[in-house]
């Protein structure tokens, strides 16, 4: 198998950067790492057609190991022909070797070994030969054997019913053709097992295509079965298959033909059947899962790369009741100041203490944003902020605003051992209440902090395979700090960590030489820090900053493998590359580089145009934040509820999550609202994430309002 030309054609990419992907993935070098210093050897391949290249390269190995150690088991049973080794080699699925091997692997005592035990296989090859000149029941009883358990002609035949029934089992065409005809021809039919009113409502009474179901009502289906309220089936035409299989069976012996006839209803029944939708239903689940995954993957990248809010002193506020609102200040880079609790709501109702407490806060450390957390008594919490913001300005002409912020995870990383590290003397409630600001301030650097499962961006996470989706999440993490950059003297090391090459050891030991040392006044100092060698230097030292160091490189994602480049580049153009550390940028680049031949430069350099271009761009403005071009949150002065929204109203909403089915839009009631995918355009829309994102701003008009039931239905096709 020439995996090289399969990745060429699958993914559409010449084979000379298929074969130059695969071995700088087998020279250990990171996704982020091949993606961003890697774009001639890659031909610019990104980090996400990168991930699926490596996933796929590893699928394809593990199905060629797969094939070898098949042939090699089946030739030891000196079982291996031509035509078998070539079906091996020809298959494209793991799932399709797997139905290949099966006559040769190895059993447990199944009905038709203890049979073949009995001496009764001979029966069952005059059954399947169809010899007319043959009398079946008369040849039973040549294998009566009462030693070995076989009483009579009728214990002969039933034994050697089962030799046949296996056989039909383990044929590889015909468990090919039963797979096919029911995942295109199959109907999923789900039951009600209990009569109380349930999440899973809807599929008390449902059925629908195998072939079509989407993959949220697959994991929602196989959680209603795990949790013994639904009953699932699936149901078709068996009678389709028996006829099939039948007429390649049947022969000119009509009692043989009629013993292979029952063989296969039996067969069906006890071997295949089961084990077919089995695999039907894992491989749907496989895809549901797949998709989910997706979802989580899109949703995490959004929320991970909201645009921070930088310079701004934050009143960060975590809502509740019986035990009050904790409210902290960070100053503009996030420092935690000072803590206080207020008690506005139930059952305490200390409105005006709570408003005078919040407003001497503001005016003391000169407040511009508050963060509100979205958790128990949010809304009751909004009512007295938006008022307290309504007052400041009526006082003393502040003009402040909130946001209010997911706080889903905040308790997670309030109790974890991380933040005990961060304030070891403040209570976990202070901590939570820290995240939700400093999570609005800068969205990346505090939310890797939590395990990603806990932060709240896609459905049915307790229904996916835990490692695969934890490994997935882990991925986008990775892509989305390495696009950033960090710090080198300000990062902590849950952020470190997920820089291409570090691991969480290394990560800790960055912060321990720089506390041990001080600053790091250049890249170089890297190699100093334990475990940090060689080859993990090249693969990180490109995503790590020094904002004031000695070199004004280091403050770019100009690799140090480049310096050198870079300064003849600049000597050529006669700019100074001193201007980088006293002006943090070089000016007239774009003007100097009029008088120059582009191809002339390449030459004298020697390095390729695409890295060149790289160059220029982090010249001109170096260590740009990706994130700046996104839309910032929606900042708020006022507040609405439910009760006061009317159909046909028209409002600006933030996505704050995304489903199969639609998105949920915050539009500020405190409670989302729903625009199904069949209100997001007037095109048909296959998926919600084609048409928008998470933390997307959008337009939306109210449809419906279902006060009772708190439901808010909106559309985008205004």
């Amino acid at each position: 198998m020439d995996i090289s030309k399969i990745l060429s054609n699958e993914f559409s990419i010449d084979k000379k950067y298929v074969d130059n992907v695969i071995n700088l993935l087998d020279d250990g070098n990171t996704v982020p790492f091949i993606s961003r210093y890697r774009k001639e050897m890659t031909g610019s391949l990104d980090d996400i057609v990168l991930r699926e290249f490596e996933l796929r390269l590893q699928y394809l190995r593990n199905l060629e190991e797969k094939k070898q150690n098949v042939i090699r088991l089946i030739d030891e049973q000196g079982k291996l022909t031509d035509k078998l080794k070539v079906m091996i080699l020809d298959c494209k699925t793991l799932v399709e070797i797997e139905d290949i091997y099966r006559p040769f692997k190895p059993k447990k005592r199944t009905r038709a070994i203890i049979a073949e035990e009995k001496g009764l296989k001979p029966l069952s090859e005059i059954i399947l030969s169809g010899d007319e000149n043959i009398d079946i029941f008369l040849e039973s009883e040549n294998y009566i054997n009462l030693e070995l358990g076989v009483k009579n002609g009728q214990d002969a035949l039933n034994g050697a019913k089962d030799i046949i029934a296996e056989i039909i089992s383990d044929n590889y065409d015909f468990r090919k053709f039963i797979r096919e005809y029911i995942f295109e021809n199959g109907i999923l039919q789900t039951q009600g097992e209990s009569e109380e009113r349930t999440q899973y409502e809807i599929y008390y009474e449902y059925s629908e295509k195998l072939k079509t179901i989407p993959s949220h009502r697959i994991l929602a289906i196989n959680r209603g079965e795990k949790e013994n309220v639904l009953k699932v089936k699936v149901n078709f035409e068996e009678d389709v298959i028996v006829d099939k299989i039948y007429s390649k069976m049947k022969n000119e012996n009509k009692e043989s033909s009629k013993i292979i006839f029952e063989s296969i209803e039996d067969s069906l029944k006890r071997l295949i059947i089961p084990s077919v939708i089995r695999e039907i239903r894992k491989e749907l689940s496989e895809v549901a899962e797949d998709g989910a995954i997706i979802i989580f993957k899109e949703n995490l990248k959004a929320l991970l790369m909201q645009p921070p809010i930088k310079g701004k002193f934050v009143m960060a506020v975590d809502p509740g009741f019986r035990t009050g609102c904790k409210v902290c200040i960070l100053d503009d880079m996030g420092k935690y100041l000072t803590s206080t609790a207020i008690y506005p709501n139930e059952p305490f109702k200390k409105v005006d203490e709570s408003k005078k407490i919040l407003k001497e806060l503001i005016y003391d450390y000169n407040v511009n944003l508050i963060s509100l957390g979205n958790g128990t008594a949010s809304r009751e919490t909004e009512e007295i902020i938006g008022e307290v913001i309504q007052e400041v300005k009526d006082e003393k002409n502040i003009d402040l605003s909130y946001v209010i912020v997911s706080e889903a995870g905040a308790s997670v990383y309030s109790a974890s051992e991380l933040a005990s590290k961060e304030y070891p003397n403040l209570d976990v409630t202070v901590r939570g209440a820290i995240s939700i600001g400093r999570r609005l301030q800068d969205p990346l650097v505090e939310l890797v902090k939590i395990d990603p499962k806990s932060i709240g961006v896609g459905q049915y996470q307790h229904d996916i395979n835990s490692k695969k989706l934890e490994e997935s999440l882990r991925t986008v993490i990775e892509d989305c700090v390495n696009s950033v950059g960090v710090d080198l003297n300000i990062a902590t090391p849950a952020i470190l960590s997920y820089i291409s090459g570090i691991n969480s050891s290394i990560a800790e030991n960055i912060v321990k030489y720089r506390e041990e040392n001080g600053k790091f006044k250049n890249r170089n100092e890297l190699l100093k820090v334990k475990r940090l060698g060689n080859k993990v230097y090249e693969q990180c030292v490109g995503f790590l900053r020094i904002s004031d160091g000695d070199n004004g490189l280091d403050n770019t994602s100009v690799h140090p493998e480049s310096y050198d480049a870079t300064k003849k580049f600049l000597e050529i153009l006669n700019l100074d590359i001193d201007e980088l550390k006293y002006r943090g940028k070089i000016d007239n680049l774009d003007e100097r580089l009029k008088n120059f031949n582009k191809k002339d430069i390449l030459s004298e350099l020697g390095i390729g145009e695409i890295t060149l271009d790289d160059i220029i761009k982090e010249l001109k403005k170096p260590a740009r934040d990706p994130r700046e071009d996104l839309p910032i949150p929606i900042f708020k002065k006022g507040v609405l509820s439910i009760e006061d929204l009317k159909e046909g109203m028209i409002l600006t909403g933030t996505v704050r999550n995304i489903s199969d089915f639609g998105a949920f839009v915050d539009i500020g009631v405190h409670q989302d609202g729903l625009v199904h995918k069949s209100q997001m355009s007037h095109k048909f829309v296959k998926h919600p994430l084609d048409v928008v994102k998470l933390n997307d701003v959008v337009d939306v008009k109210v449809i419906d309002i279902d006060i009772e039931r708190n439901r808010i239905s909106l559309t985008m096709k205004i």
